[in-house]
């Protein structure tokens, strides 16, 4: 009879969760993270600061892997540089035509991918963050930026704003996925890596068994940051994941249609185990796509008239080992984008209580 009691008292605890997230999701309700003066409360400040250490118990044992995260696209594209050269991962074509000022106040409008900071995507529920990194030509300290097509903020700033905000928040997770890198010898790894630990210390979760990382075992272990770094350096640091235990396959168009198909194919075919698993859920403009939008740049040519669709998506998906993990946007604040993948854990709690019957 306690068998019995505890299950039907774990079902109506899980069942009255999902109805609270479902009845405050119809009614737009949701905690500040920063207020504005008039009061009122914009979509990018519905907060979400807390949403991993939230989860009910029985999803504090589920792997990682099987959770569904929301993550960025270009995550620290929110600013970009329109005074300095252009970066080393565009094509010499692109690097003459910038000589002109106006060129890169057009390509500004391309480049920048984000509206929230690394801060204020993390208080609305963003956990992984696409970054791309790159030194500068002519910069003797060997000082390293963000980059995408223009240079970013460096790359020190947005570590220590991520390490302040889990700091504050030390039940969090944060996946940081380095995957591209220009212009970058062996010293410039090195100082990376370095600042990187200067950045997290004791944060840092070394390499391991994907299947044995938890929430749990990450809360004892006060462990909140994996890095990920697609290049053969990581071998040399034991906090460094190897890029190709999170592939995050790329459609590489402007149809919402074809992307879906895309999204749908490479999640029947993810990796059952030993790996996270990325879907991007992002349009990427051809140069037909920017020729025609050029003036009015990604946000108002692409992706807003899309994102509904997109999330429309999303909502119908499921996490699980076979099913969506993290999931990726352009503008994360334009639709309620990361609730809307946050949950999506609400599933694995139905099934979870429904098993207990």
């Amino acid at each position: 009879m306690s068998g019995t009691r505890l299950s039907l008292g774990s079902l109506l605890t899980d069942r009255g969760m999902l109805a609270v997230r479902k009845i405050r999701r119809k009614l737009g309700m949701g905690t500040i993270c920063s207020p504005n003066p008039s009061g009122t409360k914009t979509s990018s400040e519905v907060c979400n600061a807390d949403w991993m250490a939230s989860l009910p118990p029985h999803l504090h044992n589920v792997p990682l892997s099987s959770l569904a995260i929301p993550g960025s696209h270009d995550s620290f594209s929110y600013w970009v540089d329109e005074k300095s050269p252009v970066g080393p991962d565009q094509t010499p074509a692109v690097k003459r035509l910038a000589r002109i000022s106006l060129v890169k106040k057009l390509m500004k409008k391309w480049s920048v991918t984000q509206n929230l900071t690394f801060r204020e995507q993390l208080e609305a529920g963003i956990r992984y963050f696409d970054l791309r990194v790159s030194s500068k030509p002519g910069d003797a300290d060997q000082e390293i930026y963000f980059i995408h097509g223009l240079f970013g903020i460096k790359v020190w700033d947005g570590l220590m704003e991520i390490d302040s905000f889990l700091t504050q928040h030390p039940r969090e997770i944060v996946f940081l996925d380095f995957n591209h890198f220009y212009a970058m010898d062996e010293a410039h790894h090195n100082r990376l890596a370095l600042q990187m630990q200067e950045a997290f210390g004791n944060k840092l979760c070394s390499a391991c068994d994907v299947e044995s990382l938890t929430l749990q075992l990450l809360w004892e272990k006060k462990g909140q940051v994996l890095i990920f770094y697609h290049c053969p350096f990581y071998k040399q640091y034991p906090f460094l994941w190897p890029g190709k235990k999170i592939p995050a396959p790329w459609a590489n168009t402007t149809s919402v249609h074809k992307l879906i198909l895309f999204l749908e194919t490479t999640l029947s075919e993810r990796a059952s185990r030993g790996a996270f698993h990325v879907s991007q859920a992002i349009l990427t403009p051809r140069v037909k796509t920017i020729a025609r939008g050029l003036v009015g740049g990604l946000k108002n040519t692409l992706v807003h008239r899309n994102l509904p669709a997109i999330l429309d998506w999303v909502k119908t998906q499921k996490p699980g080992a076979m099913g969506v993990n993290i999931i990726t946007s352009d503008f994360v604040d334009l639709v309620d984008f990361a609730t809307t993948v946050i949950e999506l854990n609400d599933l694995l709690q139905e099934d979870r209580a429904l098993a207990k019957c």
